[in-house]
């Protein structure tokens, strides 16, 4: 091990730099996740939110009293006509870019992954945030997650080494009615949960050549698509990236996971993502990271993906539009190579498998 780093722990990066002048926000979406996570993190930040918008005036008026927001906007023109804000953008796919195509020209904005609802939603949104000169990033907050953000930074210091495999392995019950609009999408596992994966991936190992890909139903969920996959990541020869996603297990807690482990010539990590365990009440976090010789240590986590992930995008956002950060961690551009990725997906679950050849 003479020639391994020697890795100090509490030293690997948890955190996002906060902005020193953080402008105020304008929320645009009132649903579960604007009340569970974005509401509570910029509360905890101590970001000013200017207002909130949204179709239904009851979420609306029930975000803004839960966490004393100013003003209801009456309209999404009101929202938009905000001055120096940063708009956070947390509505279903569809109805992305209308809302993007309002934004003041020029305006930093986080927007909800995914970055509509397939490639070519992605490729018109991305055409949207050029036209209007948008600082725009979609908010794939499992890059800021203590535990990933640890993980980036072991990996930068050369700890584990050369990437060799790459495995997400999940297998519990997601309860796909907490989120009213999937039902009757045709697009559901891949689009709306592996793609944090597959983000996390490209933003470790770089870009995957392909991928194959076979996504199935659940007979006892008949009113979504795929909500079980099987993913295989294409870099190479020497690089073994796979996912493993069943949100359908009903038998009991003992053999539920959601892991993500990473082999490298010099050492391993396996993070649990704790959040989707029991959603959304979930579990902590946790990151254990392997030397070359097999001596497992706990990471000490200062949080989890739920909530300490959000609080990365939104300052990494605010901190790019002040100057304080060079680049937008989660970039317009980089989100629509992370749909391409998921493009492939499907387009590699609907060519099926090579047939099994004759024996005569």
């Amino acid at each position: 091990m003479a020639n391994q780093p020697q890795i100090k722990l509490n030293e690997l990066r948890q955190s996002w730099p906060r902005p020193s002048r953080p402008r105020p926000i304008v929320v645009i979406g009132a649903g579960s996740i604007v009340r569970d996570a974005h509401l509570p993190i910029y509360a905890r930040l101590g970001f000013s939110v200017a207002g909130i918008f949204d179709l239904n005036p009851e979420a609306t008026r029930a975000r803004a009293a839960s966490f004393k927001i100013p003003r209801v906007f009456a309209s999404l023109n009101e929202a938009v006509a905000t001055h120096d804000a940063v708009f956070d953008v947390a509505v279903p796919p569809a109805a992305i870019a209308d809302i993007i195509a309002q934004l003041p020209a020029e305006a930093p904005v986080l927007i909800q992954k995914p970055m509509g609802r397939d490639l070519a939603g992605a490729r018109k949104l991305l055409a949207i945030c050029h036209e209007r000169k948008l600082r725009a990033a979609i908010n794939f907050q499992l890059r800021f997650a203590p535990d990933m953000l640890a993980l980036k930074d072991a990996i930068a210091r050369g700890f584990l080494g050369e990437l060799l495999d790459i495995e997400v392995r999940l297998n519990l019950f997601t309860p796909w009615n907490y989120w009213a609009f999937l039902k009757g999408e045709p697009r559901l596992e891949v689009l709306m949960h592996s793609i944090h994966y597959l983000d996390l991936i490209r933003h470790l190992a770089g870009e995957p050549r392909g991928v194959y890909c076979k996504g199935v139903r659940h007979p006892a969920m008949p009113e979504y698509s795929d909500t079980r996959t099987t993913i295989i990541l294409d870099y190479g020869d020497t690089v073994r990236a796979s996912l493993a996603m069943n949100h359908a297990h009903k038998f009991g807690t003992r053999h539920t996971m959601c892991i993500l482990k990473v082999e490298g010539t010099r050492g391993a990590a396996i993070a649990k993502m704790g959040v989707n365990l029991n959603y959304p009440k979930g579990e902590p976090d946790t990151l254990e990271i392997a030397d070359e010789n097999g001596t497992w240590t706990d990471v000490p986590l200062r949080g989890s993906w739920f909530l300490e992930a959000f609080e990365g995008p939104m300052s990494n956002v605010q901190r790019f539009a002040a100057g304080e950060d060079a680049a937008l961690v989660s970039s317009v551009d980089d989100a629509a190579r992370t749909m391409a990725v998921v493009e492939a997906c499907y387009e590699s679950s609907a060519r099926g498998a090579t047939p099994i050849p004759p024996l005569t």
